[in-house]
């Protein structure tokens, strides 16, 4: 989902800066609003891939937004995940039948939250685009959960194929042994840096029968890299 727009609707500055910050650190474009008239006159400037909705607001709240978007045509098919305290399930199913596509309440940690964004940017991507993820003959089916190496199984454990996914996803860039960690694991989990090397040398050993384990290659100093390149 690289590259891809949010706009974060939130009153609360602090809450509204968290959002930005790990959601940024998720390689996503965040714009911010505090109220709905801001969020109008984001939406006009640059139309957001997706809508991060605080339920409480001053004014107009974050569901007579939320139905406005979904009730005019040019915002009816903009995918928005309401976030709130408000945890009744009467609530959630009032926001879900407005027409919000997720709802997430708080408090939240951010790989779940980044994982529900994917996941409904995925349901809204037209033909399911970027179900499947391919470099020169690797696949990873991310509807499946399945990998395949010139049209052979390939099989890994959950946690690899956490990291093919990720690395796949992400080629020609070096990411630390940190940065792996937040991404694949999650900022919320402890796990000590060298838990990475370990899952990298089982990925590449699962990997080097099809010749592909050299994708997955070591940046001296920093961290690993995935590319086609030699």
């Amino acid at each position: 989902m690289q590259n891809k727009k949010i706009l974060v609707i939130e009153d609360e500055a602090s809450i509204r800066d968290m959002l930005r910050f790990a959601l940024e650190r998720g390689d996503f474009r965040v714009s911010v609003a505090q109220d709905v008239p801001t969020a109008r006159l984001r939406i006009a400037e640059e139309r957001p891939d997706l809508i991060l909705l605080d339920w409480m607001m001053p004014g107009v709240s974050g569901v007579e937004y939320a139905r406005e978007l979904k009730s005019a045509a040019q915002t009816k098919d903009l995918p928005v995940i309401m976030v709130t305290a408000r945890a009744e399930e009467e609530d959630k199913i009032r926001g879900l039948n407005i027409g919000c596509d997720d709802y997430v309440s708080k408090p939240f940690s951010f790989p779940e939250l980044i994982a529900r964004i994917n996941a409904v940017m995925r349901r809204s991507m037209p033909g399911g685009e970027e179900e499947r993820l391919a470099v020169a003959g690797l696949q990873v089916d991310a509807a499946s959960q399945r990998v395949t190496a010139k049209g052979e199984p390939v099989k890994l454990g959950p946690t690899e194929y956490r990291l093919l996914h990720f690395f796949i996803s992400h080629p020609e860039r070096v990411y630390t042994r940190e940065q792996v960690l937040d991404r694949v694991w999650g900022q919320s989990v402890y796990v000590e840096e060298r838990t990475v090397d370990v899952h990298i040398r089982r990925l590449r050993k699962a990997l080097e029968p099809h010749g592909y384990d050299g994708m997955i290659q070591t940046v001296r100093g920093t961290g690993y890299r995935f590319s086609e390149q030699v």
